[in-house]
């Protein structure tokens, strides 16, 4: 495994748990809506089919593929509902380590600002353990990841990845 390991991270408003695989049961009927598949493509996953999902997560890449994968749920602090997730793949590159990240709030909870804030937190996080830049894949119809990924000081590129736009945070060189 390569970089940091998952933590619980704290903001105002949510906990960042890392992921486990009992999670599934929980996080299945919060992610289970066609629309958070707009531009991520996919659908909604069964139990079993996330169960599945995230034992692969928690068990992580090969180890001779020199990346780790950090996945967080993401629960409102004051009555602990999981509202969504947070993740970032990092990798090392010859300047130093870079994490591509994406989040995803299920439909009820979009609109309060939880996924600026648990991005936030997941940026920040990754900067104090030694990530030197950030990067997210977002889709250029997908206003409100768009916006997030501005309110983070990610700037888009002429780079894509399929349909969607690399934005990546600049370096403070």
């Amino acid at each position: 495994m390569y970089g940091p390991i998952a933590e619980t991270l704290r903001t105002q408003r949510l906990v960042l748990e890392p992921l486990a695989v009992h999670h599934a049961d929980e996080m299945a009927p919060v992610l289970d809506d066609d629309r958070l598949h707009r531009y991520i493509g996919g659908e909604p996953l069964t139990p079993l089919e996330l169960r599945e999902r995230y034992e692969r997560l928690v068990a992580g890449p090969a180890p001779f593929h020199q990346e780790s994968w950090l996945n967080w749920i993401v629960r409102r602090t004051r009555d602990g509902q999981a509202v969504g997730y947070v993740q970032a793949t990092v990798r090392p590159e010859s300047a130093g380590p870079v994490a591509s990240v994406a989040w995803v709030i299920a439909m009820p909870y979009q609109g309060f600002g939880f996924a600026t804030e648990a991005a936030r937190a997941l940026v920040s996080w990754l900067t104090a353990n030694g990530v030197a830049g950030v990067t997210a894949s977002v889709h250029p119809a997908n206003r409100a990841s768009v916006a997030v990924a501005r309110k983070l000081g990610l700037r888009p590129t002429a780079e894509t990845s399929g349909d969607e736009t690399v934005w990546r945070l600049p370096r403070a060189d």
